[in-house]
C-alpha cells in the first residue's frame, strides 16, 4: 500500500484534474451543445429545369431571377437566369484561364470568387458588366482559394474549402474576424457554398449530400439538411456532380438548392 503522502498526492491530482474538465466547459458558450447536430430530412415544394452544362459554383437570387457563377476552366461563367425556364437572359464568359467560384451580390455589386487565381471579381449588379478585381492577399494573407461567398447584411462570409469561415468588410475588404466551423467538437471543413438565411450560414460541403445550418457567432453546426433522396437519379454515379447552390428568396421566402451539371433546380423547405 502506497504512503500516505503518496494517496494525499493522487488525490490531488485528481481534483485539478477535474476542476480543469469542470472549467473548461464553463468556458463553452451557453446553449452550444458538444454532442453532434441532428440530421432533418428537407421536403420537395417545387422542380425547376437547370442547364445541366452549368457546373454551379455559386448560386443567389437577383431581382427574381437565379444569378448563378459556374466553374471550370474554359468554361466558368456568370449567368442571369430565368427561375422557370433555366434559361440565361445575360450570360458572361469569364477568361478560359479563371476558374469561377461562389456569388453574392452587395449593394449594387456583384462579387464572384476564383478558385486559385488570387482576386474575386466584380461586376455591376444591373448590367452585369465587369468593373474590377479584388486581390485575396488585401482582404487575409493566408486566403489562397476563394470556394463560397454569402453576407449577412454587415459583413461578407468567405469560405476557402477549410473549416475557417472570414467575416470581411465590403467596403474596405479588410477581414474582421474568422470562426472555425464544428460538429460538435469535431472540425468541419470542405466548406463549399454559402448562403446566409434567417441568421444562419447554411454550407454546402464538397461531397456530401447535406447543407450544414451554422451559427455565425460560435461557428456550431446546429443542425444537417439532409439532400440524399433529391440527388437526381441520373447522377448516382457521378462523383463529381455534388450538390452546391444554394439560394434564398428573402421576398418570397423560398430557398433553392442545385448542384454541378444537374438538370434540376430544387425549391425546398424545413
Amino acid at each position: 500500500m502506497p504512503p500516505l503522502r503518496s494517496w494525499s498526492r493522487m488525490v490531488s491530482f485528481v481534483v485539478l484534474v477535474v476542476a480543469a474538465v469542470a472549467a473548461g466547459a464553463a468556458m463553452l458558450s451557453p446553449g452550444v451543445s458538444t454532442a453532434a447536430a441532428p440530421v432533418q430530412p428537407v421536403r420537395l415544394v417545387n422542380t425547376f429545369p437547370h442547364d445541366r452544362s452549368s457546373f454551379c459554383q455559386g448560386l443567389v437570387m437577383l431581382n427574381g431571377a437565379i444569378l448563378e457563377g459556374t466553374g471550370q476552366y474554359n468554361r466558368s461563367r456568370l449567368r442571369l437566369v430565368e427561375l422557370t425556364t433555366g434559361k440565361p437572359t445575360v450570360d458572361v464568359a469569364l477568361p478560359g484561364n479563371v476558374f469561377g467560384e461562389g456569388v453574392t451580390v452587395w449593394k449594387n455589386r456583384i462579387l464572384q470568387l476564383t478558385w486559385k487565381n488570387g482576386y474575386l471579381l466584380t461586376y455591376d449588379s444591373t448590367t452585369l458588366q465587369r468593373t474590377g478585381s479584388v486581390q485575396y492577399r488585401t482582404i487575409d494573407r493566408s486566403l489562397y482559394e476563394g470556394w463560397g461567398i454569402t453576407h449577412d447584411g454587415t459583413h461578407l462570409i468567405i469560405s476557402d474549402g477549410s473549416s475557417t469561415l472570414r467575416f470581411v468588410d465590403p467596403e474596405s475588404f479588410r477581414m474582421v474576424r474568422r470562426v472555425r466551423v464544428k460538429d460538435g467538437f469535431r472540425g468541419v471543413s470542405k466548406l463549399n457554398e454559402l448562403e446566409y438565411v434567417n441568421g444562419q450560414i447554411l454550407a454546402n460541403v464538397w461531397y456530401k449530400d447535406q447543407i450544414a445550418r451554422i451559427d455565425p457567432k460560435s461557428g456550431h453546426v446546429l443542425g444537417w439538411l439532409d439532400l440524399r433522396a433529391l440527388r437526381p437519379r441520373t447522377l448516382l454515379n457521378d462523383r463529381e456532380a455534388v450538390l452546391n447552390g444554394i439560394a434564398w428568396d428573402s421576398v418570397e421566402r423560398r430557398l433553392f438548392v442545385t448542384g454541378k451539371n444537374w438538370p434540376t433546380l430544387l425549391e425546398i423547405s424545413y
